[in-house]
């Protein structure tokens, strides 16, 4: 479990083909504390865990569902991540609840930028439209965002300065394809009730 609040980026310094997956190798560019092989860490809000860390690196499987699925199959080296931690017990909670289990793959549609701020659009599958509310929660990236305004194929976000600056959004830029993450709740909501 994660908070969508980034710890670190990281970037990425090795893929290795290993069919039908990759190896990762991630190399954190801030301090993020203590991690140890078994660990689970949010890559751009995918869970994946630590097969080996080496000095400062940590190396990541990513099978071919996961690669399928979410952005990492275009991650190349020198790519730029986003890094959190999974949660442990008495750790303070921010963002919302986000599992690290992509729902799917968004495009930024648009950006508008005012001096240090900028607002965000990106296009999504209908089906995960339907979980949003403007108000409500969306990982991006593995970054907890408030959704701002919500259409059936497409919602805005508003980033603030700190958020553009230590994230990966910052760069993001139209056609770029981001990891998406809904609301845990609202999941459990729209789940189909079995007949009884």
């Amino acid at each position: 479990m994660f908070t969508g609040l980034i710890q670190s980026l990281g970037t990425i310094v090795e893929v290795v083909s290993q069919p039908p997956g990759k190896r990762l190798v991630v190399r954190p560019d801030g301090p993020i504390g203590t991690v140890h092989v078994g660990d689970s860490v949010a890559v751009n809000g995918c869970c994946l865990t630590v097969v080996e860390t080496v000095g400062d690196r940590w190396a990541f499987e990513a099978g071919p569902e996961t690669l399928s699925r979410t952005n990492l199959g275009e991650l190349v080296e020198g790519s730029v991540v986003n890094l959190e931690r999974s949660l442990a017990v008495g750790d303070p909670l921010g963002g919302h609840f986000v599992t690290g289990h992509i729902d799917g793959v968004g495009t930024v549609a648009r950006r508008y930028d005012d001096r240090d701020w900028t607002t965000m659009w990106f296009r999504c599958p209908p089906d995960l439209a339907l979980q949003m509310a403007s108000k409500g929660s969306i990982a991006v990236d593995g970054v907890s965002l408030t959704l701002v305004d919500v259409e059936p194929e497409q919602f805005s976000v508003a980033l603030i300065p700190h958020t553009l600056r230590i994230t990966t959004l910052g760069r993001r830029q139209t056609g770029d394809r981001v990891n998406l993450e809904t609301d845990l709740l609202a999941k459990y909501v729209q789940s189909p009730r079995p007949k009884t």
